[in-house]
This record gives C-alpha cells, sequence and structure tokens, in this order.
C-alpha cells in the first residue's frame, strides 16, 4: 500500500509538473502574441511617421524667389500686401515708379501672418502648416520670421545682432563693441570700431548690417563689402576710403616709391624746400623734404602721406 501511495504520489507531482509546462508554454505564446501585436502596431506607427514625413518634405526646394526657397509667403503688416520675402517686399515698395512718400522697408520682426504656398491657408506665423501638414522651411526663426529651405546657407540666430546670420554660428563671433558677427579668424586681430557694422558700404552705400554680401574688415578697423573692396583694387585705390589709412600692406609699393624719387632729382631751386605733412597710415606730423612724387613719413616709411602747411 505504501508502494501504491507513494506511486499515485508520484503521479500527482508529475502532472502538476506538467500542468505546469503547459501554463508557462500557454505564457508564452500569449506573450508572444502579445508582443505580435506590439511589432505590428509599431509597423503601422513607423507607416504613418513615414507618411508625415514626407508630407513634412512635400514640395522641398520647389518653391520661393530669388532670395530663399521656402514654401510659404508673408503678409506685410506695414501695408497689408503679399510678397515672397521681405527682399521682395523692399525691392518692389522702394522701386523708382513707387512715390517716394510711400516707399518703405518692412518692419522683419512684426510680421505675423504666412499664407502656405501648397494650399494657400493664411495663418499665425509657424513652421508647419495647421492645413496641410507640410513644413513650411527647413530652417525657420521665430524671432526674424526667417523662412527658408536652403539649409546648406548654415543659418544661426544671434542674439547680440537680434537677426540670422548665414555661414554657420561656429565659425563667427559676436563683437559687442564692433556691433556685429565678424568671422572666428578676426577674433584677436581686427581693431574695433564703436558701430563698425552699422553704417552704409564706403563705396557702394548699402547699409552693411543687414547686407547679403560679404563683408570685411579693414586693417584700420572700418567695413566694406568685400566685392567693392576688390573693384577699389582694381581702379588701384588702396586707401580706406572713409580715413585714408592703407587696407593693405604696401611695402613693396613704397620701395618702388623709393627707386622713382631717387631717380628723379629735383631742381637746384627746391632741393632745400621743405613741407609739413600728415602720415595717413601712422598720423604723425613731420616736416620733411618736398618732392614732386611724393612725401615719404620718416616715421612709418610710408608715403600715404598729405601736405598740411606750405
Amino acid at each position: 500500500m505504501a508502494e501504491v501511495a507513494s506511486n499515485q504520489a508520484d503521479h500527482h507531482q508529475y502532472e502538476s509538473k506538467n500542468m505546469s509546462c503547459k501554463e508557462k508554454k500557454s505564457e508564452a505564446v500569449n506573450s508572444h502574441s502579445r508582443w505580435g501585436n506590439i511589432e505590428g502596431g509599431e509597423t503601422e506607427e513607423s507607416t504613418e511617421n513615414t507618411r508625415k514625413t514626407e508630407l513634412l518634405k512635400k514640395g522641398f526646394m520647389e518653391y520661393g524667389c530669388p532670395h530663399y526657397r521656402r514654401r510659404c509667403r508673408i503678409r506685410a503688416p506695414c501695408c497689408n500686401k503679399i510678397f515672397d520675402c521681405r527682399h521682395c517686399h523692399n525691392e518692389a515698395m522702394n522701386s523708382i515708379s513707387v512715390d517716394h512718400k510711400l516707399r518703405h522697408d518692412i518692419p522683419r520682426h512684426q510680421v505675423k501672418q504666412v499664407i502656405c504656398s501648397l494650399c494657400g491657408t493664411e495663418q499665425q506665423v509657424q513652421q508647419v502648416c495647421i492645413n496641410c501638414g507640410v513644413c513650411m522651411a527647413g530652417y525657420f526663426c521665430e524671432t526674424c520670421k526667417l523662412f527658408d529651405d536652403d539649409t546648406s546657407k548654415k543659418q544661426y540666430h544671434c542674439d547680440g545682432c537680434g537677426i540670422c546670420r548665414i555661414g554657420g554660428r561656429e565659425n563667427f563671433f559676436h563683437c559687442f563693441k564692433c556691433g556685429c558677427c565678424y568671422s572666428i579668424i578676426l577674433k584677436n586681430s581686427h581693431p574695433c570700431v564703436e558701430g563698425a557694422m552699422h553704417q552704409d558700404c564706403p563705396v557702394c552705400c548699402e547699409y552693411l548690417f543687414e547686407s547679403r554680401n560679404d563683408v570685411t574688415v579693414m586693417p584700420c578697423g572700418h567695413t566694406i563689402h568685400i566685392n567693392c573692396l576688390k573693384d577699389m583694387r582694381e581702379h588701384y585705390q588702396y586707401a580706406c576710403p572713409i580715413c585714408s589709412k592703407s587696407v593693405s600692406d604696401m611695402s613693396k609699393v613704397w620701395e618702388k616709391y623709393d627707386m622713382g624719387i631717387a631717380a628723379i632729382p629735383m631742381p637746384e631751386a627746391y632741393s632745400n624746400k621743405t613741407v609739413w605733412i600728415l602720415c595717413n597710415d601712422c598720423g604723425k606730423t613731420s616736416n620733411v623734404k618736398y618732392h614732386v612724387v611724393a612725401q615719404k613719413c620718416p616715421n612709418c616709411k610710408s608715403y600715404n602721406t598729405r601736405q598740411t602747411r606750405r
């Protein structure tokens, strides 16, 4: 009887263990079924995300104007007219055909309404259209109300300037005395001139602070368009139009002046004549011998001088 009881007990234990394995298998199957549903959900979610991504990219680089590639237009708060961008507005409203009393620039930071180029929905300034869901620009600045699909420009917003710049934040620094962003190369070498960028280009008279053309700093600290500086050099103008200091290293030129003056002696009547000069480069005043070609500064050896007294 003891053996039978023992066998029955062993049989019950086996059934108990076997049922436990079946339950675990069933749980695993149920668990697998649950994971299968989750994976299916992820696939659906992934498909939905793909659809949204494609929608956001719809019309990318296909809309815009000569100034910006973007998928929206702006309503100017000043005249309530619709333009592709602020530059389009400024060009149109400052043209010669417009009465000079009505000419004006758009206050860029006051733009409040934009129109989606794909669906035509007018809405408050935002990056994604509230109607069709398209992304109206790859780069968007809420402060400047700037939209631009061409992100290769490496746009960034400078708090010091208060506007967006291009070229990559890592390549520029903001000089608070000059009041503008300069290339990082000039960080420890440029001479600071207060408000240097808040003035017109001395050649073309375009306002430099908001100019879309490249600007450079001359050795004297004054600023100018790079292309305007090149034009000056092509016309043999090597002095700053504002302060008259040399805009580049002129030592080789001064050596040629030395040779030219040595080859052209002054007549005996003028051999002892002296004049007072002011050097445009170093700012020193000197009394030097007169020569019809040029007068050399004894302090810095520059010929960039002018007579002050006879």
